[in-house]
């Protein structure tokens, strides 16, 4: 049976583990790296979950299960955990752990894409590809982390912090509340699309954007 200082170890161990993947990826941050910030030996690190590996699969496991218990509580009460410091860990390491091409990483998006479109059914939102809406919501939410320097250049502060954090949300939350294209614009845009589906439905192939100009 483990001690309440085994559980306590294992707790700051996968902390540690979090805040320096986070901060230099997978790669960038060592067994010995993750002990020292956690204040253990590379030994009872090895003890709790084997190998680096076995951290970063502990790690992405929990970063999951708790923006799972977030975008629940953000169901159930309407409340944007967004703005929750600890969704602003979990978001960043998430973020890193996808970038850094972890199995895990890619099936908490997958999941993010079902609980998308279980969400859009029990709105009033109109789309005809339920999951491709949640798919690409669920990309440009991502791209404000992974663009997280770029955004930060031009507002003149980190967002990864709190207070640029705040800002760029607040701007998601007023980009989200109001159209951007009229009636009418998304009408004749839709129209085109489908137009442009009906031509390529004949083609042999699969269809490839065109080629850019190199002049």
């Amino acid at each position: 049976m483990s001690s309440d200082s085994d559980l306590t170890a294992r707790a700051r161990i996968r902390d540690a583990a979090i805040a320096l993947f986070t901060e230099r990826g997978i790669a960038g941050a060592t067994i010995r790296d993750i002990a020292q910030a956690a204040g253990v030996s590379s030994g009872l690190l090895r003890h709790h979950f084997g190998s680096k590996e076995g951290l970063r699969d502990a790690c992405d496991e929990w970063a999951l299960s708790q923006i799972a218990q977030m975008q629940m509580r953000f169901i159930d009460n309407q409340a944007l955990g967004a703005v929750l410091p600890e969704a602003l860990v979990f978001q960043h390491y998430l973020v890193r752990s996808l970038m850094d091409g972890s199995a895990r990483g890619a099936a908490m998006f997958a999941w993010a894409v079902e609980r998308g479109e279980q969400w859009l059914a029990e709105t009033d939102l109109r789309t005809s590809d339920p999951q491709a809406f949640a798919a690409v919501l669920g990309a440009l939410k991502l791209g404000m982390f992974l663009m997280r320097d770029q955004l930060s250049a031009v507002l003149g502060e980190d967002v990864s912090e709190p207070h640029g954090h705040l800002r760029m949300t607040r701007a998601s939350v007023e980009i989200f509340s109001q159209p951007l294209l009229t009636p009418e614009q998304a009408d004749r845009t839709l129209q085109e699309l489908d137009r442009l589906e009906r031509s390529w439905t004949g083609e042999k192939g699969p269809w490839q954007m065109p080629s850019m100009p190199t002049d």
